[in-house]
């Protein structure tokens, strides 16, 4: 158990990896709540408690979100909204159906580019080295995703921000196009808002993102899409999407 935590597992994947792994182990069958109340008995008997800090949020409170900016960018060229969308990709039945956004460091002078999936929920992180600005996005995407089939590059879904003014060129890497929630509706992208929340974790507010090169962005995408997901049935989102080696 101290071992999964140490890579950052949940207390509620370890909860189910134990169910699956030792079926005839009962008495490790445990249930999420109890592992976090060992860990915040510390050493009355507990887990260490210092693994606290191997939870998502690094706190034993959760913290009411803030309501997002509402922007309403218009851009030059006419832009596809997400009534326009294929019904498909609200069944999640397929794979290729990606939600992005920014997460933005301080004053917005760095970011990191967040892509997921919304069946497999596998993510991808695009670097962003020189910048956030329309071009600079769009040179990201073209390098991060010019690799992935075609076949899994099929709707990307963002927000109305000015970072893709020029959607029209990401759209050349999407076949069914690309499509923008209303603004001030993050739920409309629950899953990389979810996820976004997630990478909270390795990628602090309030800390300069400039820090984290390609590689580094590399291994968390990789801590991320190689932990068992309750919605997945615990599996990875690297097995569903299918690059498991």
């Amino acid at each position: 158990m101290q071992e999964k935590l140490e890579v950052e597992w949940s207390p509620e994947q370890i909860a189910a990896h134990l169910r699956m792994a030792f079926p005839d182990r009962p008495s490790w069958h445990l249930c999420h709540e109890t592992i976090y109340q060992a860990l915040y008995r510390g050493a009355r008997g507990g887990l260490n408690r210092r693994l606290t800090k191997r939870l998502r949020t690094g706190r034993p409170l959760r913290k009411r979100r803030r309501r997002s900016d509402q922007r309403r960018t218009r851009y030059v060229i006419p832009h596809q909204r997400i009534e326009h969308r294929p019904a498909i990709v609200t069944e999640r039945t397929r794979l290729g159906d990606w939600e992005g956004d920014l997460v933005v460091g301080p004053m917005s002078k760095s970011a990191v580019a967040t892509l997921v999936d919304r069946h497999s929920r596998y993510l991808r992180l695009i670097h962003l080295p020189n910048g956030h600005r329309a071009d600079q996005l769009v040179t990201a995407l073209e390098a991060a995703l010019v690799s992935m089939s075609a076949g899994k590059r099929l709707t990307l879904t963002w927000d109305q921000g000015s970072e893709m003014a020029r959607h029209d060129k990401v759209a050349r890497l999407f076949s069914q196009g690309v499509f923008f929630a209303n603004p001030g509706s993050p739920w409309m992208r629950g899953t990389n808002e979810n996820t976004n929340g997630l990478l909270r974790q390795y990628l602090p507010k309030g800390t300069d993102l400039r820090v984290h090169d390609a590689a580094g962005l590399a291994v968390i995408e990789t801590k991320l899409n190689t932990r068992p997901r309750k919605i997945l049935g615990w599996k990875t989102s690297t097995d569903v999407f299918g690059l498991a080696t």
